[in-house]
């Protein structure tokens, strides 16, 4: 994902923030929520939420000039409801931890995993799902027991105001707290001495945050982006490939952390990969330039960026090929494939995040897993295929930060699943349990009985305490 983050600078003159944090942290201790709050707040959360969906989906719209209703009604409302849907559901279950029996050598004793709310909690939300990704993390703070500093993005401003002027229906500020500004109020917000600092954004900018927390040994759940791969096999059905792979790609524009970056599959299938893939652009999308089912780019830095990318892929002799009729004065930008790119330009090297898409061609599934492994783990993979054993062994001998077999993208919607990243992809996971467990502290805890084994390990040691070592030292 693209963001933007100034140098890490100091707090001193941000006091604010930091006076809001120590609010916020004083009153966590005071009264740490109980299941009952937490189930009243999900609940406010996800009624004033649906109440001013609307809102919501013709703010996205505004901030980027044009955004699909369905979609943004499909990926940042029923997203948002259904997880916070799925956390009061298992809540209770949740906060409930594990109980059992000591270790046989402690026993009478009992142990117990308490599970605890972190504290204060800081979120960095980006602008492409910029309700989605704001959010679902919030619920799963919330269903922790925590208090949340929200910073939502600078770049969908409408947006911004909306989610701060939702969040102060919900909750009082030392509960939950939106804080607004750009690069300068970002800097400050991610040195905060947190108890947990969540970030979503690019590889560039993660690397900036996890600096910022480090020199307060804040923790940090980082979900960034990279270059995901779709690998299709030799002899698996192109059309049926062709419409997965677009079906994700162009969804938002191809603004999604998750979208395929690329495509891997055999040379002599390219040109019919175009062909379907031009088809299917102009029977989903008529009229692209004002069509509302397709979305602009967020702003025009984005959209010259992918422009440039575009050019100098040209220059170095690659073929560019345009599906559809954009329009640059709406920063309506068409899909489109690029065939042959060198390696080491800018399309090749860096997250597209836009309606673009390189095919590269390889001439097996084992040259596509050699070519993936070559390059830094992606957040996403996705492979096409109806062999169980290639399957099997991409899924074995890759590594990524979640994968779909046979379409994309929708490993993301699973409620079972955890979500996250992994080395430039990432660290951490959310989603459902994981992200209940990413804002709590699983406190392990014993509890010593009235009589102690452990009286038998004492000093002076002598026979009893010598045959004791000799057997567990065996």
């Amino acid at each position: 994902m693209n963001a933007q983050l100034k140098p890490i600078v100091a707090t001193a003159g941000f006091d604010p923030l930091e006076a809001l944090r120590v609010r916020q942290r004083a009153a966590q201790q005071r009264a740490v929520p109980s299941y009952r709050q937490r189930m009243d707040d999900l609940e406010r959360l996800r009624e004033r939420f649906k109440a001013r969906l609307d809102d919501f989906v013709g703010a996205m719209s505004a901030d980027f000039g044009r955004r699909s209703r369905h979609e943004s009604l499909l990926t940042d409302g029923m997203t948002v409801l259904s997880e916070i849907d799925h956390i009061r559901a298992r809540l209770r279950s949740w906060m409930r931890g594990r109980r059992g029996l000591a270790d046989w050598l402690f026993w009478p004793a009992t142990t117990e995993v308490r599970h605890q709310p972190l504290g204060v909690v800081g979120i960095i939300a980006p602008w492409n799902y910029p309700v989605n990704l704001a959010l679902m993390p919030l619920a799963a703070a919330i269903g922790a027991g925590n208090h949340v500093m929200l910073k939502p993005s600078e770049h969908t401003p409408r947006t911004s105001e909306l989610l701060k002027a939702l969040l102060a229906e919900v909750f009082p500020e030392e509960r939950v707290a939106t804080v607004l500004g750009g690069p300068e109020i970002a800097a400050a917000f991610a040195a905060l001495p947190f108890d947990h600092l969540f970030f979503t954004g690019s590889t560039e900018v993660g690397r900036k945050v996890m600096a910022a927390a480090a020199k307060n040994l804040v923790p940090v759940t980082l979900e960034l982006g990279g270059k995901s791969p779709a690998i299709i096999a030799p002899d698996y059905p192109l059309k049926t490939a062709v419409a997965r792979i677009a079906a994700g790609k162009w969804l938002n524009a191809g603004q999604t952390c998750i979208a395929t970056d690329y495509v891997l599959m055999d040379r002599e299938r390219i040109p019919l990969f175009v062909e379907e893939m031009r088809e299917y652009v102009v029977r989903r999308y008529p009229n692209l330039k004002d069509n509302p089912d397709y979305t602009s780019v967020v702003n025009e830095r984005q959209f010259q960026r992918l422009v440039g990318w575009l050019a100098e892929a040209r220059e170095r002799g690659a073929t560019v090929v345009e599906l559809a009729e954009g329009d640059a004065s709406k920063r309506v930008l068409a899909p489109t494939l690029v065939l042959d790119a060198p390696d080491d330009c800018k399309v090749m090297q860096e997250e597209l995040f836009g309606p673009v898409m390189p095919i590269v061609a390889v001439p097996s599934v084992t040259a596509a897993i050699d070519y993936i492994n070559a390059r830094p783990r992606p957040l996403a993979l996705y492979h096409f295929d109806h062999d169980g054993y290639r399957t099997q062994t991409v899924l074995d001998r890759t590594v990524a930060g979640g994968v779909t077999v046979n379409d994309t993208l929708l490993h993301i919607a699973q409620s079972k699943l955890p979500f996250g990243g992994v080395g430039p992809s990432g660290m951490g996971h959310y989603h459902a349990k994981e992200g209940f467990l990413t804002f709590s502290k699983q406190k392990p805890v014993m509890y010593q009985a009235r009589l102690s084994s452990m009286a038998l390990m004492r000093p002076p040691y002598r026979a009893l305490a010598n045959a004791l070592v000799k057997f567990l030292t065996r």
